[in-house]
């Protein structure tokens, strides 16, 4: 049984941390990271708002994320372990449709791109609100540091217009609240995944 579950939210809302815990708690679990497929900084163009756009769709290799979900799901098995992912004993002496396989993809705009959304089990999302986003944000750091009035001038407006269109493009989307813990946070989504593992059973 193989099962895709989404992790979006809000950049700096916990996604990573989240994924983090629940790769360490679900069986054969693997995921694929949406930040990796971020373009080279020279590919990433400047817009009207005199910005790179990072916070927008075009910023990824979306067709290399979504070959890289096939992958796991034509061989999970394989797939894990070419990702040095450990697999239940059950799972390496036969490969049986018992086997419980999951897959995580994670990241800031899982959810907008029309290619994936048929294929997750679940839809979860991370919100946080803008002064509490802001003030993550600030205490980063990146690889590409931010500009100044980068926040409120590009990440800030890109999030609102991208969670509006994913709601007007995915009706089963769970929030969950980025300013509870991250026990909380995490039994919430181990619940809610867990709740979706024994309906397909």
């Amino acid at each position: 049984m193989k099962y895709i579950i989404g992790i979006g939210g809000v950049t700096n809302g916990g996604k990573t941390t989240l994924t983090n815990r629940l790769l360490k708690t679900l069986p054969n679990c693997c995921v694929i990271h949406q930040d990796d497929f971020f373009k080279k900084p020279n590919q990433i163009e400047v817009g009207e708002d005199g910005f790179r756009q990072w916070d927008v769709i075009n910023a990824l290799d979306m067709e290399a994320m979504v070959s890289t979900v096939k992958g796991w799901q034509e061989n999970p098995v394989k797939f894990a372990r070419s990702h040095g992912v450990s697999l239940s004993l059950e799972t390496e002496d036969m490969d049986s449709d018992r086997d419980i396989h999951i897959l995580i993809v994670e990241g800031f705009l899982i959810y907008n791109y029309k290619p994936l959304l048929d294929i997750y089990d679940k839809c979860l999302y991370i919100s946080l609100p803008y002064e509490e986003c802001k003030r993550r944000r600030s205490t980063r750091t990146y690889t590409v540091p931010d500009p100044a009035g980068l926040f409120d001038g590009h990440v800030w407006p890109m999030y609102l217009k991208h969670r509006k269109e994913m709601e007007d493009n995915c009706d089963r989307i769970e929030y969950l609240d980025g300013m509870t813990s991250k026990e909380n946070i995490f039994n919430s989504a181990l619940g809610s995944i867990q709740n979706c593992v024994q309906k397909k059973l």
